[in-house]
């Protein structure tokens, strides 16, 4: 059975990532933010490129998807930032309702 809840993946250069990581948190966009270091290979303008990147990965609910989604495009540095979201079919009830909580209350100043 499918959750509310959502996983949203976002690649970033090293550095971006802590500061979009802190942005979304603190918005209340976000519960949580993993980051870990990644090798990513793309074409990008007809062109193979290889960069050492910053993999989010990014928990909250559905309810705020959209906002985190609009969070992140407005503070990321790429033209054409990697922001996909995936659905939880599962979890413990605890995370779970941690999740929904932490992106429940107000957002800080």
């Amino acid at each position: 059975m499918e959750t509310d809840v959502v996983v949203v993946l976002c690649t970033a250069p090293p550095g971006d990532a802590e500061r979009i990581a802190d942005l979304v948190v603190g918005k209340r966009k976000a519960a949580c933010v993993n980051i870990m270091g990644v090798g990513s290979v793309y074409r990008w303008e007809g062109k193979i490129q290889r960069e050492r990147e910053e993999l989010m990965i990014i928990k909250t609910d559905r309810k705020h998807l959209d906002a985190l989604m609009e969070t992140i495009s407005g503070a990321h540095p790429y033209e054409v930032p990697e922001i996909v979201a995936l659905p939880v079919i599962a979890g413990t009830t605890d995370y779970l309702e941690w999740v929904r909580e932490s992106v429940g209350g107000r957002p800080s100043p």
